[in-house]
């Protein structure tokens, strides 16, 4: 019917035609997208000027390191397989490594969790 034999030199000639057409190609793509990635920032730096400027003080939330005046709290607190002295140490070390001050933070539960 058909003769499909092909000689070495022209397999390996469309093989390299092959890979050349597909590494020309993935680097069209990689032109297009930086391309596209350059108008989108050039867009951006663009809308980002136009948006009026915001002082310093206005754009800083207010400090969370303030405390709460005496006797409040942020709400209840639920001890799961725990006792209140555990639970105590656990909130004073978030406190102290996050900067918070305590009565500022806001627990929900504390559980214990046995080691397999």
């Amino acid at each position: 019917m058909f003769d499909l034999k092909m000689p070495l030199s022209d397999a390996l000639a469309v093989s390299l035609i092959g890979i050349l057409t597909v590494i020309i190609l993935l680097a069209v793509i990689a032109g297009l997208i930086l391309l596209v990635s350059k108008i989108i920032r050039s867009i951006e730096a663009a809308a980002a000027k136009k948006k009026p400027a915001v002082s310093a003080e206005a754009a800083m939330p207010a400090p969370a390191g303030v405390p709460m005046p005496s006797g409040m709290n942020q709400g209840e607190l639920e001890l799961i397989g725990t006792d209140e002295k555990t639970a105590a140490i656990i909130m004073a070390i978030v406190s102290d490594k996050s900067g918070i001050p305590l009565n500022r933070l806001s627990f929900k539960s504390i559980k214990l969790l046995e080691d397999e």
